[in-house]
């Protein structure tokens, strides 16, 4: 490794390192220790590109409103650039974005709580971000990749009423993914590839990072997807990351994520349980299973493991560990 590599790599963790610290230090702050939106303690999320702290709950209801509107990212899981850092900064916290986005609440409309319906949530969310129903009149927000308070302002036509719900997407848990390995992936390149994951629920994505030159690759990065009531299959894409040309796929399958939340759902509180095995997906000729997967508590959580062989391609295994948490965790 060269010296110019090394200090790229060093710059770059240092880097890392310091954002992570100012994002600690802003959600220490006391306004910042419950949730922006419905007042739940101790939030894990974040809305990167409106600048506030949220909690899981309403965290599901700002995924199904687009990234376009509200970037969500887990404060301890997602990987942070410089710039959504200062962008939350910027901001300066939960009370700095509320004086604007909730500066006049229509009397009759109230703030959910942490114990709210999901339609009163998803009500007051959509009302409060997407159609700026509590701006001032002559304000409004337009949202960007950066911190959407610094956007610029035009007139705003006044909508005094709550949102339909028709359309609804209504949430009932959070999968954590976590994409542990790669073995025996197919060459895309001169000898070998770049590879990285992607996971797609409805219409939510979330990826890994790329693997450089690494056909058994490992990942142990944890991803997540909100869980819609109505929920279809995850589907696990493999791509080989190119510079100057489109991404090659390097195969594909689907994840059947009903035995697990049947199971959980069947078994309840999963933390007050001792270990002990609640489900399983079996391995069939109509799915991409190695092997039967089984559905386990331990310690007080929800887990399946994952291992499956690579479709539409010449070879490759993707080794996966996922956790249920509901609505209520």
């Amino acid at each position: 490794m060269s010296r110019h590599t090394s200090a790229a790599i060093g710059k770059t963790s240092s880097s890392a390192a310091s954002g992570n610290r100012r994002l600690k230090e802003l959600l220490q702050q006391r306004d910042n220790r419950t949730c922006a939106d419905c007042g739940a303690p101790d939030p894990k999320w974040a809305s990167a590109n409106i600048g506030v702290f949220i909690c899981l709950k309403c965290c599901g209801v700002h995924r199904s409103l687009g990234v376009h509107i509200s970037k969500v990212l887990s404060v301890t899981l997602d990987a942070w650039s410089d710039a959504e850092v200062d962008a939350m900064i910027e901001v300066g916290g939960n009370a700095s974005a509320n004086s604007i986005y909730e500066a006049y609440i229509p009397r009759g409309i109230s703030k959910p709580g942490p114990d709210a319906t999901q339609d009163h949530r998803y009500n007051f969310i959509r009302s409060k971000y997407e159609h700026q129903d509590f701006l001032k009149p002559s304000l409004r927000i337009l949202s960007s990749n950066s911190s959407s308070l610094k956007a610029s302002l035009s007139r705003k036509t006044t909508m005094n009423s709550i949102p339909s719900t028709k359309g609804m997407v209504e949430f009932i848990g959070v999968l954590k993914i976590t994409v542990v390995k790669g073995t025996n992936l197919a060459v895309r390149d001169m000898l070998s590839s770049d590879p990285y994951v992607v996971l797609t629920l409805g219409q939510q994505k979330a990826q890994t990072t790329v693997r450089n030159s690494n056909l058994n690759p490992v990942w142990n990065e944890e991803l997540m997807l909100s869980v819609p009531q109505n929920y279809k299959p995850v589907k696990v894409q493999v791509f080989d990351h190119d510079t100057f040309s489109a991404d090659d796929i390097m195969g594909e399958a689907e994840i059947d994520i009903q035995p697990l939340i049947t199971s959980a759902m069947a078994f309840g509180d999963a933390g007050i349980l001792e270990d002990m095995q609640i489900g399983k997906w079996l391995k069939s000729e109509d799915n991409a299973l190695l092997e039967d997967s089984i559905v386990n508590i331990i310690d007080g959580k929800v887990i399946q493991e994952v291992t499956l062989k690579l479709q539409n391609v010449e070879s490759g295994e993707i080794d996966l560990r996922i956790e249920w948490m509901p609505l209520d965790q």
